[in-house]
């Protein structure tokens, strides 16, 4: 562990997104612009100031290319296609012109010219309506960032780049998904963010990534900066800024025992997924982009029980040809065999805005325009879809998943669609599974109410937790100000999954859960007790939840799910989960 430094040691509470812990030293990713001190300069300084500005530039045209090249190179150029914006931003001739010429008549450094420039259309650009236009002032502010940071090197004579080279920890108001992707995980062991949630878009990424986070933090303290020492305990949720050498000593005791149970899990990689009493749980994984696959194959997941294909939509317009969808699927279904993937059709909406198809802003994105509804409202895009998902069920187990069903006649109005699909390809002689499986996405409390009829039209269920647990007590899932009412083990959440599966069984087809809850771990023993079929989890949380899964009986599991009936309130049913799992399998909570 780092050295210990002289500041008083801090602990600051938040939620614990991603368990397991790391220290290091700490970078400071800033909320926003800083506006760089204003200095007024002589005549004969305005052309090296000039200069300045054109070292920066280049310097952030490199580390933009760089990024991307590296982000291609790995499978990912539909992530990279979101910095083709951020180069053209960067060499706007407005922009520059203006700021050169702040610098000339009114003879002030270049870096506050060019904040005061960028800034200026910044808060333009979101005071307007449309949602596109809003979306740049994020562009914008993303390259102004990073101009700003290079002018800042050239000033100290330091090599520009993204992170200093002994990052560890990361302190943020919040991530962006172009922070995230950036990100050099060599020097990344953890981060930690003001804002977010449970569901929020840096916990789902932490997770994936399998890097300890915490959440919600609400302020990094004005005296932390860049350089101090850092602990970050995503499993209680803690973040520890200059710890003195006991709690240095306490944590590192706590990672040993981490490393130690992992490093044991491994021999479960090749077992089966079934309680202590034979009753078997088929164990998947989550998937949003390729370069996943391989976590999921290393785990030991019995195929994929959840592919996200939102960023199909969330790129370039020419990524979602049937080409390219049917290549990408196609690769999924191989690298998956022989126990397949559940593709989810696209669930563009809510906290997953796509600027160009919302010409007006939506008002309450969470119950709009999303989900199957924006597919069936876009009948031509739905079907390249689906035939794309179709053609790619010729090589590999492909099951279909249709998310955000409110409604029966969603369900049957979507498998018409499909079949339209399977007679196109037939009568271009296109091979495709004529038996593919069909799912529909339990998220919504109205679908669980006529789950009996929307069983009669699909093969299998699959519980999005995350939006069932918004839906059912009115929270939004990713404001951190009610984060506390977002409660996984609320009585009628459970009720709810609990008729979900029973539905599922009375009409002979199976029900996984594929949201955040599935992962965790106090919340198995319900899994079990309630008799689900499927869980899909992250790709870091496999053998842990397949090590729980053994060390329970699913009689007991019954009995206790059953007991909790008793109880009224969501801690309750919490505390008694906790006890029960760790009475099972206590090596697991650190």
């Amino acid at each position: 562990m780092t050295a210990a430094s002289s500041k008083p040691e801090t602990r600051i509470q938040g939620i614990g997104v991603s368990p397991g812990i790391s220290w290091g030293l700490v970078e400071i990713l800033g909320n926003a612009l800083e506006e760089p001190e204003e200095i007024s300069i002589a005549m004969s300084e305005v052309a090296g100031e000039t200069n300045r500005l054109s070292t920066a530039l280049v310097a952030t045209r490199e580390q933009i290319t760089e990024l991307q090249q590296e982000i291609i190179a790995e499978d990912s150029e539909n992530s990279a296609a979101i910095f083709d914006a951020h180069l053209l931003l960067l060499e706007d001739a407005t922009v520059l012109k203006e700021v050169k010429k702040i610098t000339e008549t009114q003879l002030k450094n270049i870096d506050w010219a060019y904040y005061s420039v960028v800034k200026r259309y910044i808060d333009s650009l979101r005071k307007i309506a449309d949602p596109y236009l809003r979306e740049r002032a994020v562009d914008i502010e993303d390259v102004a960032k990073r101009v700003l940071s290079n002018l800042r090197w050239s000033t100290h004579g330091t090599v520009p780049g993204q992170l200093s080279s002994h990052t560890n920890i990361v302190l943020a108001h919040d991530l962006t998904p172009s922070d995230t992707v950036s990100m050099d995980r060599s020097k990344v062991r953890g981060f930690a963010t003001e804002v977010g949630s449970q569901t929020s878009h840096t916990a789902i990424m932490a997770r994936s990534l399998n890097i300890p986070a915490v959440v919600a933090l609400h302020k990094i303290p004005e005296a932390c900066s860049t350089g101090d020492t850092a602990i970050i305990d995503g499993h209680h949720g803690v973040v520890i800024l200059n710890p003195d050498p006991n709690t240095q000593l306490e944590y590192e005791a706590l990672a040993e025992k981490e490393r130690q149970v992992v490093s044991s899990l491994d021999t479960l990689k090749d077992s089966p997924t079934e309680t202590a009493d034979g009753v078997n749980v088929t164990l998947s994984a989550n998937l949003e982009f390729l370069e996943e696959l391989t976590g999921v194959a290393e785990k030991g997941a019995e195929g994929v029980g959840l592919y996200r294909t939102e960023f199909f939509y969330l790129s370039k317009e020419e990524l979602r040809s049937e080409e390219n969808q049917t290549a990408n699927y196609r690769e999924v279904a191989e690298a998956t065999a022989p126990h397949g993937v559940i593709i989810r059709t696209l669930d563009i909406g809510g906290d997953k805005m796509c600027p160009e198809l919302y010409s007006t802003p939506e008002p309450n994105p969470f119950l709009g325009w999303r989900g199957i509804r924006l597919s069936l409202d876009r009948p031509a895009d739905f079907r390249i879809q689906l035939r794309s998902i179709l053609q790619a069920s010729a090589f590999g187990k492909v099951r279909i998943m249709f998310p955000f069903i409110s409604t029966l006649e969603e369900i049957q109005r979507s498998k018409q669609h499909l079949e339209s699909a399977k007679n196109e390809l037939r009568d271009q002689k296109i091979a495709f599974d004529e038996e593919i499986e069909v799912g529909a996405m339990i998220e919504i409390p109205s679908a669980v109410m006529i789950a009996d009829h929307i069983a009669k039209e699909v093969d299998f269920f699959s519980i999005g937790t995350n939006d069932l647990i918004q839906y059912t007590t009115a929270v939004d899932r990713i404001n951190d100000r009610v984060a506390a009412l977002y409660q996984p083990t609320h009585p009628a959440v459970i009720a709810l999954i609990r008729e979900t599966v029973d539905a599922a069984h009375r009409n002979n087809i199976w029900c996984g859960i594929c949201g955040e809850a599935a992962s965790d771990l106090r919340m198995t023993p319900i899994w079990v007790g309630l008799g689900v079929d499927e869980l899909s989890v992250g790709s870091a949380q496999l053998l842990k939840i397949r090590h729980a899964i053994s060390k329970l009986d699913s009689k007991g599991c019954g009995t206790f799910v059953e007991q909790l009936r008793a109880y009224g309130t969501a801690g309750e049913i919490e505390r008694h989960c906790t006890t029960f799992a760790k009475d099972f399998y206590p090596d697991l909570f650190i």
